[in-house]
């Protein structure tokens, strides 16, 4: 099973955060005896940084290949009812970040499983 994890992580985080995240990882493989599956991680510095690159719009283009599986620009603009121009650019920004890939004909969302993970922490 592909997985991906979106993140939110400001640049002066100390990394608590993600080595916990990589000592569950560890651990559960080590217990498990089995290689575990590949993970994407798409790491974000600030909530307004993530939402200019995952637009209402693109997590519906999102969801909805998730539902449908591969499909052509043209039919994927049909389907949501969208300028097949404003898809195509929106394909572009989620082939650049790798969210989505491409084989020319065909584009879709290599992951199994995505998962949102960030916190808001109060100072302490």
């Amino acid at each position: 099973m592909n997985r991906a994890v979106i993140q939110i992580r400001k640049a002066n985080d100390n990394g608590a955060a993600r080595l916990e995240a990589m000592g569950q990882r560890f651990s559960a493989v080590w217990k498990s005896g089995a290689p575990s599956a590949p993970l994407a991680t798409f790491t974000f510095d600030a909530p307004a940084h993530l939402f200019a690159v995952l637009t209402p719009k693109r997590w519906e283009l999102i969801e909805h290949l998730q539902e449908i599986g591969p499909s052509s620009m043209r039919g994927l603009a049909r389907a949501l009812s969208r300028d097949i121009r404003r898809v195509h650019d929106d394909v572009a920004a989620l082939l650049e970040w790798g969210i989505v890939e491409s084989t020319g004909a065909k584009i879709w969302v290599p992951f199994d499983v995505i998962h949102a993970d960030f916190d808001l922490r109060a100072v302490a």
